[in-house]
């Protein structure tokens, strides 16, 4: 089968100017496609910025060959969010694939997490990947064509302690994915989510030695790739992905159990039933999720 290329496709990448988001701008611009570098070149926190971050990814792509241009706006902003689509439109004309990766950490306990560190990371990974999909959203409707692919975490699909703040934001990706696929199917805009495993600048300090060397940026950049492309056949979903390793994660409803007159003790003598995992069911939206209750309630 033929390899899969980008040939003439405009795709915004943020938080590009390292670790994931510089691997997918390499392997993109490498099939072809025109790129986007968004990066502010902060600290791990948010904090601070160097613009140089996306002009050395975009002279690494110009070196190899391929097509980009630099952008330093903030992701976490309405305004920061247009002015990167405008960098798209205003150098190739149009915007076919936004990877929202851009994200800071400020890891804390809940009962020590204050606004100070709830409110930057809300604001970079789940309402910057909102400011810079929507303008794009529409020029994508437009088009009758796009894909969209989010950056979640394990931290937020699973849960992980001191990351309230981030688990919160990435779970809201998740949210926003499945949202952004119903309302995308008809101008066939597709839209999925990733949690990766990779050691980057924000994982660094807690991944083992023999992890390093396995968790490299560069064995998450082929699915993104993959949910990047016109022939990817999903969306709506979140995947894993680390080390080679490439897994579906979805979200899923028990039978559980019916009781018209349902009581307190019911749900207390139940609760074996209600938590049985056998023949589940995967609903894609809140629709099939509702059907699920349709047999009991005719």
């Amino acid at each position: 089968m033929a390899d899969l290329g980008f040939d003439g496709k405009v795709v915004i990448i943020t938080g590009a100017g390292g670790g994931l988001g510089r691997q997918h701008a390499l392997l993109l611009a490498k099939r072809g496609a025109l790129v986007v570098i968004n990066d502010l070149g902060g600290a791990i926190d948010g904090t601070g910025s160097d613009k140089g971050a996306a002009e050395r990814v975009v002279e690494e792509i110009k070196a190899a060959g391929g097509e980009a241009v630099a952008d330093t706006s903030s992701v976490a902003t309405p305004e920061g969010g247009a002015a990167i689509v405008k960098t798209a439109v205003d150098a190739f004309g149009k915007v076919d694939v936004v990877i929202n990766n851009a994200g800071i950490l400020r890891d804390k306990s809940f009962t020590g997490m204050t606004p100070e560190l709830l409110n930057p990371v809300l604001d970079v990974h789940l309402k910057g990947a909102f400011h810079v999909t929507q303008p794009a959203f529409l020029l994508m409707k437009e088009q009758g064509y796009g894909r969209i692919v989010s950056t979640s975490s394990a931290a937020g699909v699973f849960g992980n302690f001191g990351q309230t703040n981030y688990g919160a934001a990435k779970m809201g990706l998740v949210g926003m994915t499945r949202v952004l696929a119903i309302e995308g199917a008809k101008y066939n805009i597709k839209a999925n989510a990733i949690a990766p495993l990779a050691l980057t600048r924000m994982t660094e300090t807690i991944m083992g030695d023999k992890l390093r060397d396995k968790l490299v940026p560069e064995k998450v950049s082929p699915l993104v790739a993959f949910l990047a492309h016109e022939e990817c056949p999903v969306s709506g979903q979140t995947f894993s992905v680390g080390g080679g390793r490439v897994a579906h994660v979805f979200i899923a409803e028990t039978q559980g159990f019916f009781d018209a007159d349902l009581t307190v003790e019911d749900v207390r003598d139940q609760w074996a039933t209600i938590t049985d995992q056998a023949g589940y069911g995967v609903p894609n939206n809140l629709a099939e999720e509702t059907a699920m209750f349709l047999p009991h309630l005719r």
